[in-house]
C-alpha cells in the first residue's frame, strides 16, 4: 500500500491507524471517493471563478 507516488496511501495509512476496525480495502475506497468529490469541488470552483474573470 506504501506507493512513494500515491497521495492517497498517507490519509489510507492515518484512516486506518485511527479507526482499527475498518478494513484496508473499506479505507481505501474511503479515501479515493472523499479525494475524488474535493477535486470535484475544486474543479467546479476553478470553473465558476473563470466564469466570473471573463465576465
Amino acid at each position: 500500500m506504501n506507493d512513494p507516488g500515491d497521495p492517497l496511501d498517507p490519509w489510507t495509512d492515518r484512516l486506518l491507524r485511527l479507526g482499527p476496525g475498518i478494513s484496508p480495502e473499506d479505507a481505501r475506497g474511503f479515501v479515493r471517493e472523499l479525494y475524488a468529490r474535493a477535486q470535484a469541488e475544486r474543479d467546479e470552483e476553478r470553473a465558476e471563478a473563470d466564469f466570473v474573470r471573463e465576465e
